[in-house]
């Protein structure tokens, strides 16, 4: 039907870059048997057919004009099509007519601008081609065009391609390769697992180290450790070489599956076979590795590997350090901390607000606050930067050993850098005021922790009742107690505690005797210290019905009395010659529950010494 003309010229006008295509040796089909210049001008899209002036056109010729380029010709061809949206069906009905062609390539470039145009309905239409045609682009153009259409979501197209590809052995394994790791980046993995399997459904088809690799990635991440091993043992069994890239990887993953499930000296065992093999080893093959150890406290493996980790310049994770430090604060093996700090600095690796706050604190926990702030001043002189949980600690510390200046100068280094909020060092700086009588430097503070925006908590409330409590200066603490009930901040056992006693040093014993029944009715439990001031009230003011049910209630929540607590109820009763009520008290309150007082103790260290 089609006659073959001795040469052709196309002519391709894109805006002002003319293109042409000459052939002299490929053949034209038209459907016509004349020969024709077929010219296309890009700049609005118009075609124009022009014959020999000479020529009359032929009554049976198409409407577009059939020819066949090289492949490279024709890909580029449609391509400038379809970048013009006028164009762009008249494209599509070029390819559909250039399909009847039965040598016909398609090429990656036309697989390119279909993905890089999003024109995905097309690239459905020729995936179907493909299979049709049975002409798959290469390897790569494959990977890159499994990886665009997960990227872009298009999830079933991405099984379409597969299914195509899965006809070429090389191209089955090296599509399924891209489509799995594409899978994991989304989490999606048992899309990964899908694929794995339907690889593995193909006759003579066996998967890469690569496919490995990710399906044991994805059941690692499902927590199917097990799994995990087995396939590894698989990829063994079947002698693959492990000198891809991904072997580094397998190894990696399958020894923090056995970490995971217990079996951290077995994933030992496989670090020791990757060695022989001579695998390279990974950062985060031994942070795994170290941490599994650590959290077990196996402290001589754990020195081993990270030993091994510094000097191989494999020390790349701060929360692996973290744990080493935990471990030996657990053990109460301090000085070591210091030594992770050290290699941390040389390996050039951000030493953390969360360890330094570990060492800090367990150094005033097991050596003492003088201990613990030498350590601090050596982390400062090592350049490392607090943040504010240690700022916090440390600023305790100095408050403990009362050295004020320092606590208030490191207060300020840590308003300066950004860290105006923390609670924890306003409640240690407003005790350090309240112990040396500050208390305008106290109330100025507490304003200055408003305007920062960062709200007063119990601690500080309790810190300010008990100050002016201790100077007598009852109207400001009743300001700050119903400031604390406006800003609904409950008071607790503390603030009860430090109102009463204010009261109580002022004589006041009536609002004693009300703040007691308030945190009575609000069910709070009564402790020694308060115990000991309302058994001194109620002695006072005579209250004897309300002293026995007080000591009613401490029996009946277990609260035991101390000598001075057991001697002051007695004394109350037998003023009162409540003969019965005493013998009560002695039977329910022995000298078992009373010996245990402090002042029992410090007149049994007096006679001992």
């Amino acid at each position: 039907m089609a006659i073959a003309s001795g040469s052709w010229v196309a002519t391709v006008n894109h805006h002002a870059n003319p293109h042409s295509f000459t052939s002299p040796t490929k053949p034209i089909f038209f459907l016509s048997q004349k020969p024709h210049n077929f010219h296309v001008c890009s700049s609005r899209c118009s075609m124009v057919l022009e014959e020999d002036e000479k020529k009359s056109p032929s009554p049976k010729e198409d409407k577009w004009p059939f020819f066949e380029p090289g492949p490279d010709d024709l890909n580029r061809v449609l391509s400038r099509f379809l970048r013009d949206p006028e164009t762009r069906k008249l494209s599509s009905e070029f390819y559909e007519k250039a399909k009847e062609n039965s040598e016909l390539r398609t090429t990656k470039h036309l697989i390119n601008y279909l993905v890089s145009s999003k024109n995905w309905n097309l690239l459905v239409s020729l995936c179907e081609d493909l299979r049709e045609h049975k002409a798959l682009p290469d390897a790569q153009t494959c990977s890159n065009l499994i990886r665009s259409c997960i990227r872009e979501r298009k999830f079933r197209i991405t099984h379409c391609l597969l299914s195509v590809f899965r006809s070429d052995k090389s191209l089955a394994v090296s599509a399924s390769d891209a489509a799995m790791k594409g899978f994991n980046k989304l989490q999606m993995y048992s899309s990964t697992i899908q694929v794995f399997d339907r690889l593995k459904q193909s006759v003579g088809v066996e998967p890469s180290p690569g496919c490995y690799c990710r399906i044991m990635e994805a059941h690692e991440k499902i927590g199917d450790n097990q799994k995990v091993v087995e396939l590894f043992q698989e990829v063994k069994s079947q002698r693959l070489s492990f000198l891809a890239k991904e072997s580094g990887s397998i190894y990696t993953i399958v020894c923090s599956s056995l970490a995971k499930s217990g079996r951290a000296f077995e994933a030992l065992e496989v670090l020791e076979e990757m060695k022989d093999k001579g695998i390279p080893e990974s950062s985060e093959l031994y942070s795994m590795l170290i941490r599994a150890f650590a959290e077990a406290r196996e402290v001589v493996i754990t020195e081993k590997l990270f030993k091994e980790a510094g000097g191989k310049k494999l020390l790349k994770d701060p929360e692996m350090c973290l744990k080493v430090v935990l471990m030996y604060v657990r053990e109460g093996k301090m000085e070591r901390t210091l030594e992770v700090v050290a290699a941390m600095i040389k390996a050039e690796l951000k030493v953390t607000d969360c360890i330094l706050c570990a060492i800090v604190n367990g150094f005033c926990k097991q050596r003492g606050f003088a201990e613990a702030i030498k350590v601090y001043e050596w982390a400062m002189k090592q350049e490392c930067e607090a943040g504010q949980v240690t700022y916090a600690i440390a600023i305790n510390a100095y408050c403990r050993l009362e050295q004020d200046d320092k606590a208030e100068m490191l207060f300020d280094e840590m308003v300066k850098k950004g860290f105006d909020k923390c609670v924890v060092a306003y409640s240690n700086i407003m005790d350090m005021y309240g112990k040396t009588q500050r208390l305008s430097d106290a109330v100025k503070l507490m304003a200055k922790m408003k305007q920062r925006g960062c709200k007063p908590n119990i601690w500080i409330y309790n810190s300010l009742i008990d100050m002016h409590g201790r100077a007598k200066d009852l109207r400001r603490a009743e300001k700050i107690w119903k400031e604390m009930k406006r800003a609904k901040v409950l008071p607790d056992k503390v603030s009860y505690t430090s109102m009463i006693s204010a009261y109580n040093r002022a004589k006041e014993l009536e609002r004693c005797v009300e703040l007691y029944q308030e945190f009575r009715m609000n069910r709070g439990k009564i402790d020694r210290a308060m115990a000991g001031i309302m058994v001194g009230v109620f002695s006072k003011t005579s209250r004897i019905d309300e002293l026995m049910r007080l000591l009613q209630d401490m029996k009946v929540e277990g609260t035991r009395l101390d000598a001075r607590l057991y001697s002051s109820a007695l004394n109350a009763l037998r003023d009162a010659g409540l003969n019965s009520q005493i013998r009560w008290l002695q039977e329910s309150f022995d000298a078992a529950q009373t010996s245990a007082s402090r002042y029992s103790n410090t007149k049994n260290t007096r006679t001992l010494s």
